[in-house]
């Protein structure tokens, strides 16, 4: 039960992160600052190092995934934040990074066995995508 709960609590307060980075990027126009956003939740979600676990290559970001026992749930949702993300730096003008995001984000889930888009997700999917796990009685973190 402590154990489902915690899960529930990673997965709103990530669902949370994205969703401001989305909003980040629509008003203030700022794809760098939600990029960061991306990257903060990700470091928290994992519960490692985000800036550590990021700058390793593809194969190796979802082995370490792997062996410290991250949930698959988690695994699926930061892929998806990957390719987010990616979408983020490309329009900051950041190509070879975004690539490699890209690249993370399918080595991952390709090791977890799950299949993720070519494109990143429509806000509306972002809802259906989030809503899939969500738990009724969770209230997102305060800030």
């Amino acid at each position: 039960m402590f154990e489902q709960d915690y899960l529930m609590r990673i997965l709103v307060s990530f669902a949370e992160a994205i969703r401001k980075s989305m909003m980040k990027a629509a008003g203030e126009e700022d794809p760098e600052g939600s990029a960061e956003l991306i990257e903060t939740a990700i470091g928290i979600a994992t519960d490692l190092d985000g800036g550590v676990l990021l700058s390793l290559a593809p194969e190796s970001i979802a082995s370490v995934l792997l062996v410290s026992g991250t949930d698959p749930r988690v695994a699926e949702y930061v892929a998806q934040s990957l390719l987010l993300e990616a979408r983020y730096l490309r329009e900051a003008g950041n190509g070879q990074r975004a690539d490699i995001r890209e690249g993370q984000a399918h080595a991952i889930a390709e090791a977890f066995g799950f299949e993720i888009g070519l494109e990143e997700l429509t806000p509306e999917e972002w809802d259906e995508f989030f809503s899939q796990d969500a738990p009724t009685d969770v209230e997102p973190p305060q800030e």
